[in-house]
């Protein structure tokens, strides 16, 4: 027994890995979890280079590549040159198609997944232009609802000329009260 206590204790964080569960207590738009990483690493990648692919910069590399490629293929010392100029630059011709056949496939990737994001795009902003006239038509129908409340009201030309009138009543009326105190 002595010797289980000189050895030390290792916390139990350290011997099992933890992990983050769920708290089932709150609802699931609040629940907490460890952020995932995303699935299309892929997809972005396509794009990034459909993207790298489409700016002038690319181009002005791919030309200088193609220049200093064929310039040391001609002028370099015959030991040197791994492509010969006298066949057309066959590795070049190999290595520039191959850019091809992986950048027209690439490309179209990239367009497909913007065609997606387009697509979820019209969508929202259909909903949006529905809600929207909804909206409009709702408010169009409240203010026609004011407008015949408003037609209905008394204006404040219209509550004077009543007031005035009683006023003028209440003054015959009391005239015609005075009339029948003094005779």
């Amino acid at each position: 027994m002595a010797r289980a206590d000189r050895t030390p204790r290792i916390p139990v964080s350290r011997i099992r890995p933890r992990v983050e569960t769920e708290a089932l207590d709150a609802p699931r738009g609040l629940r907490t979890r460890a952020p995932r990483q995303s699935r299309d690493r892929f997809g972005r990648f396509t794009e990034w280079i459909a993207r790298k692919m489409g700016t002038p910069w690319f181009l002005f590399g791919l030309t200088l590549f193609v220049i200093l490629w064929m310039a040391f293929n001609t002028l370099a010392p015959v030991g040197w040159r791994f492509d010969s100029a006298a066949i057309g630059f066959t590795a070049l011709t190999l290595i520039l198609s191959l850019q091809a056949s992986y950048a027209a496939p690439l490309i179209l990737l990239a367009q497909n997944r913007q065609d997606d994001r387009d697509r979820v795009q019209f969508e929202q902003d259909r909903q949006r232009a529905e809600r929207n006239l909804n909206d409009t038509e709702y408010l169009a129908r409240e203010v026609v609802a004011l407008r015949l409340a408003v037609k209905d009201m008394a204006t404040k030309d219209f509550i004077r000329a009543e007031l005035r009138s009683l006023l003028e009543e209440l003054d015959r009326e009391r005239e015609e009260d005075s009339k029948d105190k003094v005779g």
